[in-house]
């Protein structure tokens, strides 16, 4: 089976975040930029996929040059080989420019399976398998806690609030994952060596056969008008019960529109 992980370098989650005051897109210059965390499930995925059934794991990657890091890490998880959509005219994309060019891509691999993450820690927006599914004209089974592949038959438990449901589709098809479908493995130092051999494909818009102006800023379909950073956090509301207490914690929630 033809698998194809998408992996995005994102700023790590677990230290400050910020956007950059020049154009309101994520400031990932100097951030501390790792595997969108997501991600490193659906790579875990595609490998058990491949040593249970056979065949190939590729990476694909859009980003700035600095993502090559994030590559040779997932690179040295297990994957095969990686391909790095790498283009100045790709900064500030939105989410439909993005899932235009990561479609070019995927047109050009030959997929029989598309793993990503069900979101990414930058955006959030939880988007992107359906629209590349769409544009592709192939299935999309997103969410997924657990997944089977019997043949060419997928079979997915999608997680939900009320618990799962169980869908199916034939490949070729993209699925998401969640955090629930498995633990990720720790590069080994072989395959952190190993990483470093292994093949990375450099593609520009012009090899995908994207003009400039459709995508980046000059082509994006939502963008951030202002921002400000989170205000301090203030002191609670201390409610002292004298005989009253529970009419004064009413009154506070009704305030606050809880109630």
């Amino acid at each position: 089976m033809n698998i194809v992980v998408l992996v995005k370098q994102v700023p790590d989650s677990g230290a400050e975040r910020t956007l950059s005051p020049s154009d309101n897109t994520v400031e990932r210059a100097s951030a501390n930029n790792v595997i969108n965390e997501m991600d490193e499930y659906a790579i875990e995925e595609a490998l058990k996929i491949k040593e249970a059934h056979g065949g190939e794991v590729t990476v694909l990657t859009m980003g700035p040059a600095g993502a090559t890091e994030s590559i040779r890490k997932a690179l040295s998880m297990g994957p095969d080989k990686a391909v790095h959509i790498s283009d100045d005219a790709l900064h500030g994309s939105c989410a439909v420019a993005t899932s235009k060019v990561l479609a070019a891509a995927l047109g050009t691999l030959n997929a029989d399976l598309v793993l990503c993450g069900a979101e990414s820690t930058d955006g959030r927006v939880q988007v992107m398998p359906h629209m590349l599914a769409e544009r592709l004209g192939i299935a999309a089974l997103t969410g997924a806690r657990k997944l089977t592949v019997d043949g060419t038959q997928l079979t997915a438990e999608r997680q939900t609030d009320e618990g799962y449901e169980v869908v199916t589709a034939a490949t070729p098809a993209v699925v998401s994952v969640w955090d629930t479908i498995n633990e990720p493995r720790y590069p080994s130092f072989k395959g952190i060596m190993a990483a470093k051999k292994k093949p990375v494909q450099a593609l520009s818009l012009a090899d995908l056969g994207i003009a400039g102006d459709e995508v980046g800023t000059a082509g994006a379909t939502s963008a951030v008008v202002e921002f400000s950073k989170r205000p301090p956090r203030s002191a609670g509301t201390k409610v002292t019960d004298e005989g009253d207490g529970g009419t004064q914690l009413v009154t506070y929630l009704a305030t606050e529109k809880f109630v």
